[in-house]
């Protein structure tokens, strides 16, 4: 039987491993990828502590890995696109059940399994993918750019353009310059947004922030951040702040930096209770706080045909490149922010 090395975690054990284990053979409706890129997310790193559990896992053993790209290399049975051997390919990050209500219905899956999480990912040489979450990439498009699309940019550029809509000399802050959060500067100037006033308490990440569009980087210890906003935005405030950290504290200090209906928007993945102190304010500006989770398979296509055109240029978010072998080294990497890194990429 053909083996490959693959980056799984036991579940039951705690444990991380490289490990060889066989080549998985493609069933009816799925396609066998070669996967050339693979990005390390903080999300795969949230599983390995613990912090994220899968909800829908059959097993205790788990493949990690939801950004990648690759090329076809075996067919399954009863496909119903035109895909071929051979074929330069992203994989979206997840896909719907196909079982539940709003699937029967044609709406938005209530149970959406995530690669990497609810199945087998990416970090391994091979994996198998349903050929609805195929997608091709044109050849101008390297692989390691393309593998991070889904995620790490579609992320951002879902809570953009999806979730709060932001339109061209909107105010926008974004507190968190990491692997998402880089990426919605560099959309949000794409959207025309002005000013655009990025929050991170990294030296390296707000010149990084500076680099990818942003008009002004700030420390969020200075005492003189909220002036700064206000200033920088004629005294209204912000149209909508972002929230790519997760940490608690972002939120009481962006809340009261919103303008007249003004949002919040929470990306950032945390354990904590949501709690925000402002008080009477907050009800005469009219704000508001959304939610945000992901992006959906049309953000995936959108983006690929950006970056493909050359509109979007994703080679300064690509940090390293690691080997397969060595993701324990680029696990600790990223847990630790050594290098600041915004996206580090494995190579089988």
């Amino acid at each position: 039987m053909d083996t490959m090395l693959a980056g799984r975690l036991h579940l039951d054990t705690k444990k991380f491993l490289v490990e060889e284990v066989p080549i998985p053979e493609p069933g009816p409706g799925e396609v066998l990828i070669e996967v050339k890129a693979a990005g390390v997310c903080l999300s795969d790193l949230h599983l390995i502590d613990g912090s994220i559990s899968p909800a829908h896992l059959k097993c205790d053993v788990l493949t990690l890995g939801h950004e990648l790209s690759g090329v076809i290399h075996a067919l399954g049975p009863g496909l119903k696109r035109d895909l071929a051997i051979g074929t330069r390919v992203a994989l979206q990050a997840g896909q719907p059940c196909r079982e539940c209500s709003t699937c029967v219905r044609g709406g938005t899956c209530t149970s959406f399994r995530g690669r990497g999480v609810d199945y087998d990912g990416g970090w391994s040489q091979y994996t198998i993918a349903r050929e609805d979450t195929v997608v091709p990439i044109p050849d101008t498009l390297p692989f390691d750019q393309a593998a991070i699309i889904p995620d790490a940019v579609s992320t951002s550029y879902a809570a953009l353009v999806e979730t709060v809509q932001v339109r061209s000399a909107q105010a926008v802050g974004v507190w968190g310059v990491g692997g998402v959060g880089a990426h919605a500067i560099r959309l949000a100037r794409m959207m025309g947004a002005a000013p655009i006033i990025a929050v991170d308490p990294l030296p390296r990440a707000r010149e990084r922030a500076l680099a990818f569009g942003a008009d002004i980087a700030l420390d969020p210890a200075d005492p003189a951040l909220a002036e700064a906003v206000l200033r920088a935005t004629d005294g209204l405030g912000l149209n909508y702040a972002f929230d790519f950290a997760g940490v608690p504290r972002v939120r009481e200090q962006a809340s009261p930096l919103l303008g007249n209906r003004g949002a919040l928007v929470l990306v950032g993945i945390t354990t904590e209770p949501l709690t925000i102190s402002e008080k009477m304010t907050f009800n005469l500006k009219n704000k508001k706080v959304f939610g945000h989770y992901g992006s959906s398979f049309d953000h995936v296509y959108e983006l690929i045909r950006l970056a493909g055109s050359g509109r979007l240029d994703l080679a300064p978010s690509v940090t390293d490149h690691i080997p397969l072998a060595d993701t324990a080294e680029a696990i600790h990497r990223l847990e630790h922010k050594i290098g600041d890194p915004i996206r580090l990429i494995l190579v089988p």
